[in-house]
């Protein structure tokens, strides 16, 4: 009789019970929770460095033409090289990305004249990480912080006065 109950108690001990699998995915479950607001968090920061990477990259450039261009941001004038009184985004983008002589007049090609930039390697603005838009926004008020002309349309805003470039996305300003 003893050899009966043993082979029994064996066969009853195969496999996991009803109450063991669903302990494992409860504790799944809530691992689960906990680990995916995480990945969220993180593509946040990762966009806000990538940000303020973008950001240095675009200052750095903007003040090197200032200081290139006798303290005149691009943008301030035309590709002619005739004052902008508005701004003119087209000429900010020309200026960083293509050659450009002392009054920041344009060219494609390098020459004896027109030995600055290009400030930027592409030929295009970089995409702004938050909202993945290249458009610029042009101001000419001195202060970017004046509600009056703000955009929060997304991309970049630039004051060609003041030579402040900023995120142009609502909540993002400050940086």
């Amino acid at each position: 009789m003893k050899s009966i109950f043993s082979a029994n108690t064996k066969m009853n001990e195969k496999g996991f019970t009803l109450i063991e699998l669903l302990i494992v995915v409860i504790i799944l479950a809530v691992l689960a929770a906990i680990v995916i607001p995480q990945f969220s968090s993180s593509t946040k920061d990762a966009q806000e460095a990538a940000l303020d990477s973008t950001l240095t990259e675009m200052r750095n450039a903007i003040e090197l033409y200032y200081h290139q261009h006798s303290s005149t941001y691009p943008g301030a004038n035309t590709v002619a090289g005739v004052a902008a009184p508005a701004g003119d985004a087209a000429a900010f983008l020309a200026q960083l990305t293509k050659y450009t002589n002392a009054t920041g007049v344009v060219v494609d090609v390098k020459d004896a004249t027109h030995t600055y930039g290009p400030y930027l390697k592409k030929q295009e603005l970089p995409k702004n990480p938050i909202d993945t838009l290249s458009t610029v926004a042009m101001s000419v008020t001195g202060d970017l912080t004046d509600p009056a002309a703000a955009t929060g349309v997304g991309g970049w805003w630039f004051d060609s006065v003041s030579g402040k470039f900023i995120c142009n996305v609502v909540g993002y300003e400050t940086r």
